[in-house]
């Protein structure tokens, strides 16, 4: 009697669990972003919540929660409740990039997270400054090697995104070329337009108005596929690096062991807002590239950067340089 009493507990618990993730959502729903208010992760996470708001018939509420490179934020996810009422916009380099370089925070890609899928990708496009005697990516290659010391190139920081896309650069072109790294994306680009720097490699939405403009010179995007935003750019691969391919993205994640139904529908609206015409039209302008994925592939992606991105820190001597 008493196992037949445990089975029929079971049995509720699991209908309960059913009804409940049936019922989701019932209460707004926080959104964390990892970055400050006004940059590329928060500008497309806001964009983004309004769709997900509408399709989920709830609010949907940004938080920043600024720090370490994303780190802050997701390892207050990784804590949260697994009810589904917060989820992390999260930007690739979190995932596949910080914890190998800031040693304070590690990550394990098959706990400490439930992935619900990829919704974009964005890119790098390597600009160089306008007076530079070099109009494409071998005329910089061959630029570096007969100039060693007189290439230099500015990032975000050291690890960051752009600053690895050089590292990545130099191994598979075996040139030398001074890093300069900045408190972010926008002082390196000054210099760059300046000509204290020869060039950087910056995303595309944020490097865009300065292409257009005639500041500097677009020489390549870090995709495998050309960028809509910048239709007439080649991809490295075109312009003669073999096997370069540097894509970020953005993504959601929750909390360890968030309901499988909850992830379902939240994917389900994933699917949805992929597929409409405005966020489309929306991160086109951007220059940002559609990209959906369920959350084992996003969990696979993740792990398979990750490990690139170590080969090139190790080989960069980064960690040792610190």
């Amino acid at each position: 009697m008493k196992g037949k009493a445990m089975v029929v507990l079971a049995a509720g618990l699991i209908a309960a669990g059913s009804v409940q993730a049936q019922d989701w959502p019932t209460q707004p729903v926080k959104l964390v972003v990892g970055y400050a208010p006004g940059g590329p992760v928060d500008t497309t996470a806001r964009a983004f919540a309004k769709y997900l708001s509408a399709e989920l018939g709830q609010s949907v509420v940004v938080e920043n929660r600024a720090g370490a490179s994303g780190m802050i934020a997701a390892e207050s996810t990784s804590r949260a409740s697994p009810d589904g009422y917060t989820l992390n916009f999260v930007a690739s380099p979190t995932l596949t990039i910080t914890p190998l370089i800031q040693r304070a925070h590690t990550i394990d890609h098959d706990k400490d997270f439930s992935y619900v899928g990829t919704l974009v990708n964005y890119t790098n496009v390597l600009v160089m400054n306008k007076d530079v005697p070099v109009n494409n990516v071998q005329e910089l290659i061959e630029y570096a090697k007969k100039n060693p010391n007189a290439v230099s190139f500015g990032s975000a920081g050291v690890g960051g995104s752009n600053h690895l896309s050089s590292e990545l650069l130099k191994q598979k072109t075996g040139t030398q070329m001074l890093h300069v790294p900045y408190r972010g994306n926008s002082p390196a680009m000054v210099d760059v337009i300046g000509g204290k720097l020869t060039y950087m490699f910056d995303i595309t939405s944020t490097a865009i108005p300065f292409i257009e403009s005639g500041q500097v010179k677009a020489l390549a995007v870090t995709s495998r596929e050309r960028n809509a935003g910048l239709p007439d750019v080649p991809t490295m691969m075109e312009a003669g690096v073999e096997d370069y391919e540097v894509t970020g993205w953005y993504a959601l994640i929750g909390p360890p062991k968030l309901d499988e139904a909850v992830v379902k529908r939240i994917h389900d609206a994933l699917q949805n807002i992929t597929k409409d015409p405005a966020f489309i039209k929306q991160m086109d302008a951007g220059g940002y590239t559609i990209a959906l994925s369920d959350g084992e592939q996003l969990k696979e992606r993740a792990k398979r950067e990750y490990a690139m991105w170590k080969e090139v820190i190790e080989k960069a001597k980064i960690l040792e340089n610190q």
